[in-house]
């Protein structure tokens, strides 16, 4: 063994055998120069507070404290011990302390989709800092699973159909896609009655948001989508404000360019989307106030957050029915103990 792993181990076993609890006791009769004042202030009794002080003398090898009947001082090796047992303690005091400051205020990391965090986290989160000044928000944005195992992410806000094995898991929002684009557009090819007018129109299309999930299977088998296509939901948006085309986008990121009149809705129709938003954590940071204090404020204004009009109107044959409301955020779901992933990997997409 080398001598720095001798070096390391002896330090380390030096720690192991510290009497922490001896040098807390030493501390308060110090401060008092009495053992009945200082076992009063620790909330034990004086026999306890004799005993510890016996053994931390044992510990050292020196007497601390000189005895005159009931009288005691420092000795001069309790004197000179005495500054770094407050040092010491007051810096693990510290740490403590900024430990529970943690978990209530303090960094909160969140990892999210741009699309989500830019048209529907972005603008609520004034209301969030005034109502919780002390936690300080840092917003990740990604699509790749999380790891909370080997990151400092304590929470991620995902788009999915099911919830995540291995994690807690509580659904905020449901989703619908919905048919926009320019006033001027509209005004030209009129509005979507049936699918078959999808051809009057430019079509704007990413992977995410693919027009084969508005069309309904009595559609024409000779249908293909075409369009432009994009690699991001809020180009496409982009796209269709600009005039570019017709745009299938989600709910949650069109509703206030459309309350805005920046894009217009080409059809009532509005298809349920098969994934949902959710809240998704280790189990195990629930614990954190300031987390919590998180999803409380996401649940009031998932709640708020209305839901499209005719949403609750299927899309022609073999459409999904709407199940849940936006208005309305579902229980907490936690995936089945069979399909949960074993730790400490822990992943979210």
């Amino acid at each position: 063994m080398s001598e720095r792993r001798v070096r390391k181990t002896e330090v380390t076993r030096s720690f192991d055998r510290l009497p922490l609890n001896a040098l807390r006791v030493f501390e308060a009769v110090a401060t008092r120069l009495s053992f009945a004042a200082a076992a009063d202030a620790l909330h034990v009794t004086p026999a306890a507070v004799s005993m510890q002080i016996r053994t931390l003398e044992d510990y050292l090898r020196v007497p601390l404290f000189r005895r005159s009947g009931r009288a005691i001082a420092l000795s001069a090796e309790g004197a000179l011990l005495l500054p770094g047992v407050r040092c010491g303690l007051a810096e693990l005091q510290q740490a403590m302390q900024q430990l529970r400051q943690d978990r209530s205020g303090g960094a909160l990391n969140i990892s999210t989709l741009a699309s989500f965090l830019q048209k529907w986290l972005l603008p609520r989160l004034p209301r969030f800092h005034d109502r919780h000044p002390n936690i300080e928000l840092s917003i990740h944005t990604s699509r790749t699973p999380v790891d909370f195992a080997q990151s400092d992410f304590h929470a991620a806000l995902r788009m999915s159909g099911a919830p995540t094995p291995g994690l807690y898991n509580e659904k905020l929002l449901d989703e619908w896609f919905v048919p926009v684009c320019s006033r001027e557009l509209l005004d030209r090819h009129g509005p979507l009655r049936t699918p078959a007018d999808l051809k009057r129109y430019p079509l704007l299309r990413s992977s995410d948001e693919s027009w084969s999930l508005w069309r309904h299977p009595g559609a024409e088998a000779d249908w293909q989508e075409r369009g432009a296509a994009f690699d991001d939901s809020l180009t496409v948006l982009a796209a269709a404000e600009q005039g570019q085309g017709l745009a299938l986008t989600r709910w949650t990121l069109v509703a206030q360019d459309l309350a805005n009149g920046r894009v217009v809705r080409a059809s009532e129709r509005v298809v349920p989307c098969p994934r949902a938003y959710y809240f998704v954590c280790p189990e195990s940071y629930l614990a954190l106030p300031k987390l919590q204090q998180l999803l409380k404020w996401l649940r009031e204004m998932a709640a708020a957050f209305p839901r499209p009009d005719g949403a609750a109107a299927s899309i022609g044959e073999g459409a999904a029915p709407v199940t849940a409301s936006a208005r309305a955020p579902a229980a907490p779901q936690r995936a089945p103990l069979s399909e949960r992933q074993p730790r400490p990997r822990k992943a979210a997409r």
